[in-house]
């Protein structure tokens, strides 16, 4: 029996999966989806695909190379939004207490339950549910707590699920290679590797003084991971509905540059807001209180993103087609909704990485310096 009983779910080569319930044809063959040109990067793959050495983060002139017959696809992230949904919806109804950790991820927390179902049952019979009313494979591992679990539904990988038992994380987790434990990366895998480390029983056997030496505060948690210890709670799920910002005019205005330039700069804010947030946005809303308080709004769907480029311009197009009144404006709103939790790979396949490492520089100068420390050009009026 678990005193805690946690369970990760995680859908397999999700974006893979939803293209070919979309098209059929696409079973069993290599296929790819990301970035149109050569200089886009691999946000999905296929099993087939990744037999030739193919994988998530890949370029995709090295990804054609390797896989010269796979099938290449831009992706459509409203699609996966509309998927992961169906599948939020009916994790929600059968779950005690859930948390979406992305769009294709979810930890269940089912302590307590063994007294009344085994958990690991229950767990089977929600995975076939999903898999009967939306069609995607689903993966699973149940342990005692998210570390553990993650890591067993990656085992479990394709289509599968397994359980770790109480008093099993250490030797389960002992064999598996470093790469495979949440939280380190190519670096600290390569770090670990020059000290000879590259099994997780060897780094659950260093002292904690030498890991925190090496790798300061990180360390400990190292020796915690590698030894199976995760105390983090399954969060309750209560997704944000929506950020907005509004600004009111001190003079009412006709100023159209000056309301455009500030529109781009909410939205950039708007957009760090997401990004530390870990979420994206498929909707923006543009309002326009007028002089004689005449308030009027138009919304407009697009494709998950976080890009403040892309929901400047969304913004500004908004505007523009609402102001038609040509008075004097009082206020001035932007609002994102939509909202779904998601991670760079999430916008790999707009071929914007140039874009996105720009944004990556441009938030690390926020987040040491202030928001306010470095904005573009565009956002500021003439």
């Amino acid at each position: 029996m678990y005193e805690r009983a946690v369970i990760h779910m995680d859908m397999d080569s999700f974006f893979v999966s939803v293209e070919r319930l979309r098209n059929r044809k696409l079973e069993g063959r290599p296929l790819i989806i990301g970035g149109s040109s050569n200089r886009g990067v691999v946000a999905s793959c296929s099993y087939e695909a990744r037999k030739f050495g193919v994988h998530s983060a890949m370029p995709i002139k090295m990804a054609r190379y390797l896989c010269p017959d796979a099938i290449f696809l831009r992706g459509d992230m409203e699609a996966y939004s509309n998927h992961s949904a169906m599948v939020t919806e009916i994790i929600q109804e059968e779950s005690p207490l859930y948390e979406k950790a992305s769009i294709d991820e979810f930890y269940i927390d089912l302590s307590g339950m063994d007294r009344y179902f085994g958990c690991y049952m229950w767990g089977g019979e929600l995975r076939q549910k999903i898999i009967r009313e939306t069609g995607l494979p689903i993966s699973f591992g149940l342990s005692t707590n998210k570390l553990v679990s993650k890591v067993g539904t990656d085992e479990a990988k394709p289509n599968g699920s397994m359980k770790v038992d109480r008093g099993r994380e250490k030797p389960f987790l002992a064999p598996l290679h470093i790469r495979k434990l949440p939280g380190v990366g190519e670096k600290t895998a390569s770090r670990l590797s020059f000290m000879g480390v590259r099994k997780i029983e060897t780094l659950a056997r260093i002292p904690v003084p030498l890991l925190r030496t090496e790798f300061g505060r990180n360390g400990h948690k190292l020796w915690e991971r590698a030894n199976g210890i995760d105390n983090r709670p399954v969060e309750p799920h209560s997704e944000r509905k929506s950020i907005s910002s509004e600004r009111t005019f001190e003079t009412d205005t006709l100023d159209i540059g000056r309301i455009r330039s500030m529109l781009a700069a909410m939205a950039g804010d708007l957009a760090y807001e997401l990004r530390k947030s870990g979420k994206m946005t498929s909707c923006v809303t543009v309002k326009i209180r007028y002089a004689d308080f005449n308030t009027t709004s138009r919304q407009k769907k697009i494709p998950l993103t976080y890009s403040d480029k892309t929901l400047a311009q969304n913004a500004r197009e908004l505007f523009d087609a609402l102001y038609t009144r040509r008075q004097l404006i009082r206020l001035i709103g932007l609002r994102f909704s939509g909202l779904v939790r998601g991670n760079p790979q999430l916008q790999l396949f707009e071929d914007h990485d140039r874009e996105m490492d720009l944004l990556r520089k441009i938030d690390e100068i926020r987040s040491k310096f202030g928001r306010k420390s470095l904005q573009r050009a565009s956002w500021i009026p003439d």
